[in-house]
């Protein structure tokens, strides 16, 4: 079956795997969007929808500063900021592998060997051939807020500044799509994980929406240790938007999110490749 084994290798061959890999993901998820496509009324309400209901999570947070000025000497248009970069990254990633999450249901119900029979990567076939446009809907709320938090945050921009604001979005994207992967090939040992899938990207997004130094311990160890959602957003913030962090936090940690998300993509394709490894087709 493909993508059983993965062998070692060279630069050149690397490049090369990684260039059909892209173009096999582009391939397939255009096929999926012209079929959505072919059906524009039901395309239009579901976006509509997406934009509406996501406008609704911003909405809450207005509302809790109407009882206090700031969150952990916060204020909303700093919180504003923290929100549209999550909601960014997190849309970005729902969006690219977001689907991945539905590897649990394929696994019981035996649809997920069909993936494999395919010559194409099992983990490209999953997101790609179920890449959904419509989640276009909750990144333009998130790019919405977040250029706003741009516009009305006083932040001293300096070339630098600008440069984090770019590196935060596309290593935050990285992190959070590598998040899907890990929490959704718990699969291979578990089968029912989409829920505990969901607790760190859905429920991992909303959490560092608000300045993480505002929750318990074990929560605070929780989204920078294990999964080191904090680089996502809060910590690159801290940086651009000149915040002293009250958590005490070495300064270098504001600029390690490249970093952080290259140790992600390690573990998430170990963790996928080891459990692809271990599954037993259902025929079996």
């Amino acid at each position: 079956m493909a993508d059983r084994a993965a062998p070692h290798l060279g630069p050149r061959a690397g490049r090369q795997a990684l260039t059909t890999t892209v173009e096999a993901y582009l391939l397939l998820a255009s096929a999926r969007v012209r079929s959505d496509w072919q059906y524009r009324t039901s395309f239009a309400v579901f976006l509509f929808a997406s934009l509406v209901i996501n406008v609704f999570d911003f909405v809450g947070i207005a509302v809790l500063f109407t009882k206090t000025e700031t969150l952990g000497d916060w204020s909303l248009d700093q919180v504003a900021f923290l929100y549209g970069a999550a909601g960014l990254c997190f849309g970005i990633g729902d969006l690219l592998v977001g689907s991945v999450e539905n590897l649990s249901t394929k696994i019981k119900d035996g649809s997920f060997d069909v993936l494999l029979t395919r010559p194409v990567n099992a983990l490209v076939n999953l997101t790609a051939s179920e890449f959904t446009l419509r989640r276009l809907g909750k990144i333009g709320q998130a790019a919405a807020i977040f250029a706003i938090a741009l516009a009305v945050n006083d932040i001293d921009w300096t070339p630098g500044r600008g440069v984090a604001v770019i590196v935060m979005l596309g290593a935050g994207s990285v992190i959070a799509s590598a998040t899907w992967v890990i929490t959704a090939s718990i699969a291979f040992w578990l089968i029912n994980t989409r829920e505990i899938g969901n607790a760190f990207t859905y429920g991992g997004g909303l959490a560092i929406s608000y300045p993480v130094h505002v929750f318990e311990q074990w929560l605070r160890v929780l989204l920078t240790f294990i999964f080191p959602l904090v680089f996502v957003s809060y910590l690159p913030a801290l940086y651009i938007l000149g915040i002293d962090s009250p958590l005490a936090l070495p300064d270098f940690l504001r600029w390690s999110s490249p970093v952080v998300a290259g140790a992600m993509v390690l573990v998430a394709t170990r963790v996928w490749r080891r459990g692809l490894r271990r599954y037993r087709s259902t025929g079996s």
